[in-house]
């Protein structure tokens, strides 16, 4: 029974028994009943108050209550992807102790292929210097045997690598503007022909090559055609008359192109109007150089 119903049966009582009650004691009564009525407003207005910060403290849990479980879903969500992302590692641990293995196993094979293109390495070096040393010597006879009798401004003798070149004036070997050969030609290529044959392994390239000079006769069109005649020209006289095995021989010619100097002065025109002899191992030899159970022979 709430403080309303209580109220209004008091009040009833009252009316009831007002005959049998003196004013006096209604007064006092009715003066009791003003006060507990007072002090039932008051509770009641203390009740709302309660209820309203109760409903505001709901509200205010609620809400907390809220973003917490908005915090633990998210925590469920991270939970869950560092689940995903420890097995991936497990995994990843897994595959790297296999790569690691493979790795290892390619190491070595590496290191051992190294080792291998290392030695061969030597070998070719080793190779390499037989094949200078070769050329050197070479070298050195084609100079003792020219020394005599010949300027040493007509005829160069290089060591490049694993080729000698020989580069000889055209006015020694050459009748001007000619293909034709000279005597002290012919005494020049014998001695380049004794040491050929001493050198059976070689091959021996001749190239020719001209001046700028335009020529155009019955038996020349041009440079090129005069710079061929005359590498053909030594060929033959190094095959005919020195008995140089044709096989080893090769004629070229190089024309005006390919020059030492410039065709601007006279002096530039006399160097690069020459005859390039090239002694050179046949090709099978730089093969073999590849080869590392050849690479240690020695070349003929």
């Amino acid at each position: 029974m709430n403080l309303k119903t209580n109220f209004l049966f008091i009040a009833l009582l009252a009316v009831g028994f007002s005959s049998c009650v003196s004013n006096k004691k209604f007064y006092v009564m009715q003066e009791g009943l003003q006060k507990d009525l007072d002090i039932a407003n008051e509770q009641l207005a203390n009740c709302k108050k309660n209820v309203s910060t109760c409903e505001e403290e709901l509200k205010a849990t609620n809400t907390k209550l809220g973003v917490k479980q908005d915090r633990i879903d998210d925590l469920k969500v991270q939970l869950e992807d560092a689940k995903a992302q420890r097995d991936k590692q497990v995994s990843q641990v897994g595959d790297l102790a296999v790569l690691s293995q493979s790795a290892s196993d390619n190491i070595n094979k590496t290191l051992s292929q190294l080792e291998e293109k290392d030695k061969y390495i030597r070998l070719l070096q080793t190779a390499r210097s037989k094949a200078d040393s070769i050329n050197l010597a070479l070298a050195v006879n084609l100079k003792s045997e020219l020394k005599d009798g010949i300027e040493d401004k007509d005829i160069e003798i290089k060591v490049d690598k694993t080729v000698v070149f020989i580069n000889l004036s055209d006015k020694m070997l050459y009748e001007k503007g000619s293909s034709n050969l000279t005597p002290k030609a012919n005494e020049v290529l014998a001695k380049i022909a004794k040491v050929i044959e001493s050198r059976p392994g070689f091959e021996i390239m001749v190239e020719g090559y001209t001046d700028n000079d335009p020529i155009s006769t019955s038996c020349m069109k041009d440079n090129w055609d005069l710079s061929v005649k005359r590498a053909t020209s030594v060929v033959r006289v190094l095959q005919d008359d020195y008995k140089v095995d044709p096989n080893r021989l090769i004629a070229a010619g190089r024309g005006e192109y390919n020059t030492l100097a410039s065709n601007d002065s006279a002096e530039g025109k006399a160097i690069n109007r020459r005859t390039r002899i090239i002694i050179l191992p046949k090709l099978n030899q730089f093969y073999d150089l590849l080869n590392p159970d050849l690479a240690t022979k020695k070349l003929d």
